[in-house]
Protein backbone atom coordinates (compact mmCIF):
# COMPACT_ATOMS: atom_id res chain seq x y z
CA UNK A 1 0.00 0.00 0.00
CA UNK A 2 1.18 3.51 -0.80
CA UNK A 3 0.25 6.34 1.54
CA UNK A 4 0.86 10.00 0.68
CA UNK A 5 1.71 12.03 3.79
CA UNK A 6 1.68 15.73 4.57
CA UNK A 7 2.29 16.12 8.31
CA UNK A 8 1.19 19.35 10.02
CA UNK A 9 3.85 22.00 10.64
CA UNK A 10 5.96 21.22 7.59
CA UNK A 11 6.54 23.57 4.64
CA UNK A 12 3.93 23.30 1.93
CA UNK A 13 5.09 21.66 -1.30
CA UNK A 14 6.17 24.03 -4.07
CA UNK A 15 4.60 21.80 -6.71
CA UNK A 16 2.37 18.78 -7.31
CA UNK A 17 4.05 16.31 -4.91
CA UNK A 18 3.69 14.96 -1.39
CA UNK A 19 6.21 15.86 1.32
CA UNK A 20 6.50 12.14 2.08
CA UNK A 21 5.24 8.82 0.79
CA UNK A 22 5.11 5.59 2.75
CA UNK A 23 5.52 2.50 0.58
CA UNK A 24 5.58 -0.64 2.66
CA UNK A 25 8.32 -0.29 5.27
CA UNK A 26 9.92 2.75 3.65
CA UNK A 27 9.33 6.49 3.93
CA UNK A 28 10.41 8.54 0.93
CA UNK A 29 10.89 12.23 1.76
CA UNK A 30 10.70 14.56 -1.24
CA UNK A 31 13.63 16.88 -1.91
CA UNK A 32 13.54 19.70 0.60
CA UNK A 33 14.83 23.22 0.11
CA UNK A 34 15.61 25.94 2.65
CA UNK A 35 12.04 26.87 3.57
CA UNK A 36 11.33 28.49 6.91
CA UNK A 37 8.60 26.30 8.44
CA UNK A 38 7.11 29.25 10.38
CA UNK A 39 6.73 31.65 7.44
CA UNK A 40 6.50 28.93 4.75
CA UNK A 41 8.88 31.01 2.63
CA UNK A 42 12.23 30.22 1.09
CA UNK A 43 15.04 31.56 3.26
CA UNK A 44 18.23 31.97 1.26
CA UNK A 45 21.57 32.39 2.95
CA UNK A 46 24.98 30.80 3.04
CA UNK A 47 25.29 27.04 2.58
CA UNK A 48 25.28 26.39 6.33
CA UNK A 49 22.02 28.31 6.80
CA UNK A 50 20.33 26.58 3.87
CA UNK A 51 21.56 23.09 4.83
CA UNK A 52 20.33 23.59 8.41
CA UNK A 53 16.83 24.58 7.23
CA UNK A 54 16.69 21.69 4.76
CA UNK A 55 17.63 19.12 7.41
CA UNK A 56 15.27 20.66 9.98
CA UNK A 57 12.47 20.25 7.44
CA UNK A 58 13.42 16.64 6.77
CA UNK A 59 13.46 15.99 10.53
CA UNK A 60 9.99 17.60 10.90
CA UNK A 61 8.57 15.51 8.07
CA UNK A 62 10.04 12.28 9.44
CA UNK A 63 8.84 13.00 12.98
CA UNK A 64 5.40 13.92 11.63
CA UNK A 65 5.34 10.47 10.01
CA UNK A 66 6.41 8.73 13.23
CA UNK A 67 10.05 8.31 12.21
CA UNK A 68 13.36 10.09 12.88
CA UNK A 69 16.72 10.96 11.35
CA UNK A 70 18.14 7.84 13.01
CA UNK A 71 16.00 5.73 10.67
CA UNK A 72 17.26 7.38 7.46
CA UNK A 73 18.91 4.79 5.22
CA UNK A 74 19.88 7.06 2.31
CA UNK A 75 20.06 10.71 1.28
CA UNK A 76 20.82 12.47 -1.96
CA UNK A 77 22.30 15.96 -1.67
CA UNK A 78 21.98 18.28 -4.67
CA UNK A 79 24.29 21.29 -4.58
CA UNK A 80 24.57 24.32 -6.81
CA UNK A 81 28.29 24.57 -5.98
CA UNK A 82 30.14 21.48 -4.78
CA UNK A 83 32.93 23.88 -3.75
CA UNK A 84 30.76 24.46 -0.64
CA UNK A 85 30.81 20.74 0.20
CA UNK A 86 32.89 21.04 3.39
CA UNK A 87 30.53 23.60 4.96
CA UNK A 88 27.43 21.60 3.94
CA UNK A 89 29.02 18.41 5.26
CA UNK A 90 29.77 20.05 8.62
CA UNK A 91 26.09 20.89 9.19
CA UNK A 92 24.98 17.53 7.79
CA UNK A 93 27.21 15.81 10.36
CA UNK A 94 25.57 17.78 13.19
CA UNK A 95 22.19 16.30 12.25
CA UNK A 96 23.21 12.69 11.63
CA UNK A 97 26.13 12.24 14.05
CA UNK A 98 26.92 8.54 14.35
CA UNK A 99 23.69 7.55 12.55
CA UNK A 100 25.26 7.99 9.11
CA UNK A 101 22.98 7.07 6.20
CA UNK A 102 24.30 6.13 2.77
CA UNK A 103 24.63 9.29 0.69
CA UNK A 104 25.26 10.61 -2.78
CA UNK A 105 26.18 14.24 -3.40
CA UNK A 106 25.91 15.78 -6.85
CA UNK A 107 26.47 19.22 -8.27
CA UNK A 108 23.65 20.41 -10.49
CA UNK A 109 23.56 23.27 -12.98
CA UNK A 110 20.77 25.01 -11.10
CA UNK A 111 18.24 24.34 -8.36
CA UNK A 112 14.66 25.68 -8.22
CA UNK A 113 14.37 29.23 -6.87
CA UNK A 114 18.18 29.52 -7.11
CA UNK A 115 18.69 27.81 -3.76
CA UNK A 116 22.10 26.36 -2.87
CA UNK A 117 21.08 22.90 -1.64
CA UNK A 118 18.25 20.37 -1.80
CA UNK A 119 18.20 17.03 0.01
CA UNK A 120 15.87 14.04 -0.21
CA UNK A 121 15.80 11.05 2.13
CA UNK A 122 14.66 7.47 2.38
CA UNK A 123 13.96 6.05 5.84
CA UNK A 124 13.29 2.45 6.81
CA UNK A 125 10.59 1.96 9.37
CA UNK A 126 8.23 -0.98 9.35
CA UNK A 127 4.62 0.24 9.29
CA UNK A 128 3.01 0.01 12.70
CA UNK A 129 6.34 -0.29 14.52
CA UNK A 130 6.71 2.08 17.46
CA UNK A 131 9.37 4.74 17.19
CA UNK A 132 12.86 3.92 18.36
CA UNK A 133 14.38 5.93 21.19
CA UNK A 134 17.60 6.65 19.27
Amino acid sequence: MIERLSPPGVPSPRGPYSPAVRAGDFLFVSGQGPVDAVTDRISKGDIRHETRLVLENIRRILEGCGSSLAEVARCTVYMADVGEFAAMNEVYGEFFGEQKPARTTVQVARLPFDIRVEIDAIAYRPAGESRSSS
